[in-house]
C-alpha cells in the first residue's frame, strides 16, 4: 500500500477548463530572490519560472506540505519539491506515486485519452478520489506525447474558453485555491458538468457553458476579477 502522510488543511482544484494562468516573475526564495539561474517551464505554454533541480536553499519558502517517504521526507510547496541535505534543502524531481492534498496555485490542465492531468514544473498530477488527493504520475502517453491542452468536447460541442481569475482583495494563494475548489464543486453541481471527469461526466455542451457561467458568478462573488 502506498503510504501518505501530509500536513495541510486546504484541498484545491483550480479552474477545470483547459488553460494556463498568466506568466509570473521568477520563483523567488526570500526577499533577495533566487541566487541561481531559474528554470523556465514553457511546456504546454505553462510559462512559469522555477528553481532548477539541484538548487539548494537555507530555508524553505512558504509553508510546505511534508510528505513522509521511505528514505526521508519530501517538502512540497508551489510546485517545487525539496529534500533536506545537511543544513540546507535541495530541489529534487517529484517522487512518482506519492499523493499531495493540493495542486500548485499555477498549473496547466492537459488531456490524454479523455482524462485530465494537471501539469506544473515538469510534473504531472492526477486526482484520485479514493485517496482524496492528487497523485504524482508519470507523463501520460510517451513522455507527454499526444497530450492536448484542449479538453474533449462533449457531444461535438465547440470548446469553451478558459477562465482566468485574479484576486482583488489581497487573497492569499491558499485562500484562492480554497475558493476555486469550492466554486468548482458548486458550479459542477449547478450545471451537471465536471471538467475533471472524462467528457465532462457525459454532460452536454450547454452544461459546459453553464459551468463556466457558474464559476464566473461564484468567483466574482468572492472578490475575484474573472476573464
Amino acid at each position: 500500500m502506498r503510504a501518505l502522510s501530509v500536513r495541510l488543511l486546504s484541498l484545491a482544484l483550480l479552474l477545470g477548463s483547459a488553460g494556463t494562468l498568466a506568466q509570473s516573475p521568477p520563483h523567488a526564495h526570500g526577499a533577495g530572490g533566487p541566487s541561481y539561474p531559474t528554470h523556465y517551464d514553457s511546456r504546454y505554454s505553462h510559462n512559469r519560472y522555477y528553481p532548477p533541480t539541484g538548487a539548494a536553499v537555507s530555508a524553505l519558502p512558504h509553508q510546505p506540505v511534508v510528505i513522509q517517504h521511505p528514505g526521508g521526507p519530501y517538502y512540497y510547496t508551489g510546485g517545487v519539491w525539496y529534500r533536506p541535505s545537511g543544513p540546507r534543502y535541495v530541489v529534487v524531481p517529484a517522487p512518482v506515486h506519492v499523493f499531495v492534498p493540493v495542486l500548485p496555485v499555477y498549473y496547466t490542465t492537459v488531456w490524454y485519452g479523455g482524462a485530465p492531468y494537471y501539469y506544473a514544473n515538469d510534473t504531472y498530477y492526477q486526482w484520485d478520489a479514493g485517496q482524496n488527493g492528487y497523485e504524482v504520475v508519470p507523463p501520460p502517453g510517451q513522455q507527454g506525447a499526444d497530450v492536448s491542452t484542449q479538453p474533449p468536447s462533449p457531444q461535438g460541442a465547440p470548446p469553451s474558453e478558459p477562465l482566468f481569475s485574479y484576486p482583488q482583495n489581497g487573497q492569499t494563494a491558499e485562500q484562492q485555491a480554497s475558493d476555486q475548489y469550492e466554486c468548482h464543486h458548486w458550479a459542477a453541481g449547478q450545471s451537471g458538468f465536471d471538467p475533471t471527469q472524462p467528457n465532462g461526466g457525459g454532460a452536454s455542451g450547454d452544461a459546459r457553458a453553464a459551468y463556466q457561467r457558474a464559476m464566473r458568478a461564484c468567483l466574482e462573488g468572492r472578490g475575484y476579477s474573472v476573464r
